[in-house]
């Protein structure tokens, strides 16, 4: 059996979306000057790094990040290798993919895995078309992963690819690193942090072989 961590590492100086919070964490208490342990103050925005997006992020009424189902958080996943891409991943592209049927998670490798390495946000990352989110919803595809913050192209008028998915309650994994992870069928494993109706929290994710 062979794990591999697909989650990236929380800290001040990892890239966050534009409009969301930074990340801070500073000493609360400390050993060193006078405390009996150490304990660290955190502040973050809830869709910060590896992290899940339920129906409330963009549909109001939506279920919660508490309201997920476990069933679809954990089980066999797909990873499609779409390195090549260089802007969009689209219903044509999931088509030549030869995608097997059934296939209840998706996870998409494309060459953003590498833009966890340069500092700052990157806004040049692959997102998901629309007509691919379509193209999800009809295959009755439950859950789906993107290797940087956002599966929506950057600049996109309208979220309509967080809605169509979200509206179909789907489950997104956003800001995955599939880098060191080859093409495949895998056994995932996806656990966002329990926040009382929440519209997103961070999580950690892990590919079993």
């Amino acid at each position: 059996m062979k794990i591999y961590d697909i989650s990236v590492p929380i800290s001040p100086t990892m890239p966050t979306y534009p409009s969301d919070p930074p990340v801070v964490i500073e000493p609360f208490k400390q050993i060193g000057k006078g405390s009996r342990s150490n304990v660290s103050r955190l502040s973050l925005g809830n869709h910060t790094g590896t992290h899940f997006d339920p129906p409330i992020h963009f549909l109001p009424g939506g279920k919660t990040i508490d309201q997920l189902d476990l069933n679809v958080l954990c089980g066999r996943a797909r990873v499609v290798d779409f390195t090549r891409i260089e802007r969009e991943i689209t219903a044509r592209d999931l088509e030549r993919a030869r995608i097997p049927a059934r296939t209840q998670r998706l996870l998409f490798k494309t060459r953003s895995s590498a833009l966890w390495e340069r500092a700052g946000f990157q806004s040049d990352y692959v997102g998901i078309a629309w007509d691919a989110a379509e193209w999800l919803v009809a295959r009755k595809v439950k859950l789906v992963g993107v290797d940087y913050l956002s599966v929506e192209t950057y600049g996109a008028s309208e979220p309509r690819t967080h809605r169509t998915l979200l509206g179909a309650g789907v489950i997104i994994v956003e800001g995955l690193n599939l880098r060191g992870v080859k093409a495949g069928t895998y056994t995932f494993i996806g656990l966002p942090l329990k926040i009382q109706d929440g519209d997103g929290a961070p999580g950690r994710a892990i590919l079993i072989a």
